[in-house]
């Protein structure tokens, strides 16, 4: 009787350290590692006669390390690595000459199907994030916070018409960018926002018409977090 008493007691105590175990473990969770967003882009501080034309938008996706700052995990720091493609469509030509890149507001009697410029970026996004997660509910509140940096690894400015078709490299837009990031919602699809601080071209880019070109890209979408 005391040999059975005593296989009950130890058995009782494994299976309460099993417990305890799985409750540490579940306490260490991790959240919104991926991510995946497509968002609209606009163009602001555009020189007189600028306008966009068609739909801008961006695509990105890519890993966030989660790293929370309390016991309870719904505070923390997110620090990532993706790639993202944007295109923006208006009426400024871009024409390559042998003196460098030429710059022309395209007038509404000019004819073509397409102009735009795409950009390859490689992000970092630095997030501080708060949400309302617990161990066991996977749909919650969230605010995300914080700075995305980039590097342009390509750029193209394309012109197509029904008589010309031209495409090349860029070499006026600026490699390092930086800007404001928000993201918030509820459960798997929320809202994005990112505003660009620095401009979309380099500094000492061409004027068009005597005003300089200072693009500061503006992006709104949706942004979906993966686990």
């Amino acid at each position: 009787m005391q040999r059975h008493v005593l296989f009950l007691i130890l058995g009782f105590t494994i299976n309460l350290c099993a417990q305890e175990k799985a409750v540490v473990e579940d306490l260490k969770y991790l959240e919104d590692q991926f991510y995946l967003g497509i968002t609209y882009n606009i163009i602001l501080n555009k020189p007189n006669g600028v306008t966009q034309s068609n739909f801008s938008y961006g695509l990105m996706g890519g890993f966030i390390k989660d790293l929370p700052l309390n016991r309870r995990r719904n505070f923390a720091i997110g620090l990532g690595l993706g790639y993202a493609y944007n295109n923006y469509y208006s009426n400024l030509f871009v024409n390559e000459t042998e003196n460098g890149l030429e710059y022309i507001v395209l007038d509404s009697d000019t004819s073509y199907k397409r102009n735009k410029l795409d950009s390859y970026v490689i992000e970092m996004p630095i997030e501080i994030r708060w949400r309302t997660s617990t161990p066991s509910d996977y749909k919650f509140w969230r605010i995300y916070a914080g700075m995305k940096l980039g590097y342009v690894v390509g750029s193209r400015s394309k012109f197509v018409s029904n008589t010309a078709k031209i495409s090349f490299n860029n070499t006026d837009i600026r490699k390092f960018r930086y800007g404001l990031m928000l993201n918030f919602g509820y459960s798997t699809v929320n809202v994005h926002a990112y505003y660009a601080l620095s401009n979309l071209f380099n500094d000492n880019v061409n004027t068009v018409e005597g005003e300089s070109i200072e693009f500061r890209p503006l992006r709104i979408g949706i942004i979906f977090y993966i686990l």
